[in-house]
Formats: C-alpha cells, sequence, structure tokens
C-alpha cells in the first residue's frame, strides 16, 4: 500500500506548553520557492529584497490551529489552518498596516513557546478573514486587535529548521 503507516506513537515526557511566541509575515507571491527534506523546510526563497516581517507575541494570547479533514464520499483529504493573532495597543501605524495585511494572501512562520517553528499558509495563502479593533471598558481591559487569518491547505504544517529561521529577515 502507497499509505503505509511507518512508526508507532509512545506517551512521552510532559515537558511542551502552548502558546505561539513569534510571528513571521510575508506576502505569498514574495515566495518564490521551498526546500523540503521529510516535512522540515531547510530553505525559503523570497524575491529579491523581500523579508519576512516580524510580531512580538505578548505570552499566553496567540496560537495556531490545523484541522485535519477527510472526506470519505470524495476521497478528499485537507487541513484547515487558523491562527488566532493578538496585538496590544491600537497605534495608527498598527491600523495601516492591518489594512495591508487584509489585502493580501500571506505566508506565516509562527515559532512557538517550545521554539518550534512552522510555516503555514504554503501553497494557498493566509487570509485576514477578522481583524477587530476593541478600546476596552475598564482600565485593565485590552486595548488592541484581534486577527484571524485562515488558510485551507494540502498538509499540515511543515516545520522551518533553525538554519532557515535565520534567514527570514534577511
Amino acid at each position: 500500500m502507497a499509505c503505509a503507516l511507518t512508526q508507532d506513537f509512545n506517551l512521552d515526557c510532559r515537558d511542551s506548553v502552548g502558546g505561539l511566541k513569534v510571528l513571521y509575515l510575508i506576502e505569498l507571491g514574495n515566495i518564490t520557492s521551498y526546500t523540503e527534506s521529510s516535512g522540515t523546510l531547510t530553505a525559503i526563497t523570497k524575491a529579491t529584497g523581500k523579508i519576512f516581517r516580524k510580531y512580538q507575541l505578548e505570552l499566553d494570547t496567540s496560537t495556531f490551529e490545523e484541522d485535519l479533514t477527510g472526506n470519505r464520499q470524495n476521497g478528499t483529504l485537507y487541513v484547515t489552518q487558523t491562527g488566532t493573532v493578538i496585538l496590544n495597543k491600537q497605534q495608527v501605524s498598527v491600523r495601516n498596516e492591518l489594512l495591508l495585511l487584509g489585502k493580501n494572501r500571506l505566508v506565516a512562520v509562527g515559532i512557538d513557546n517550545n521554539g518550534f517553528a512552522r510555516l503555514y499558509g504554503r501553497t494557498q495563502g493566509l487570509m485576514l478573514t477578522t481583524g477587530k479593533a476593541t478600546l476596552g471598558t475598564a482600565w485593565g481591559d485590552r486595548n488592541g486587535y484581534t486577527l484571524t487569518l485562515v488558510a485551507q491547505e494540502p498538509e499540515l504544517a511543515p516545520y522551518v529548521d533553525s538554519a532557515t529561521q535565520a534567514t527570514l529577515q534577511s
């Protein structure tokens, strides 16, 4: 069988934590190629002069989820990737950048709180489906933005090796 299983899954140490700490974004059209080996990207080639933009995220606020969906009757399998990104403090410059995010198809590299990086929106691009600006009510409430980025992709997000992570902004 072409889709034969290759490994067992055993319980491991409880040393993993949740959350996204950094998100890098670039326009899908500015990615020219990827080099992949066994589910890990070892190179991301960008158009000349283009870089990923870095979004530092507050602890315990942002995440990415992937839903693997299969349909027996149609013989299909795809992944819906959904990122929820929280940005604190409303500002004119952030407002203007969010409008640009909303007009693009995006590729994101998310680095989680375990130090692992994954690439989202690889082939079809992420779309900003909702962007909510809130002032809050009480002094302790969030004044900022909540963004929802969504993509449908043929596979789960590949990991991005550390050498490739180092080239995102160069």
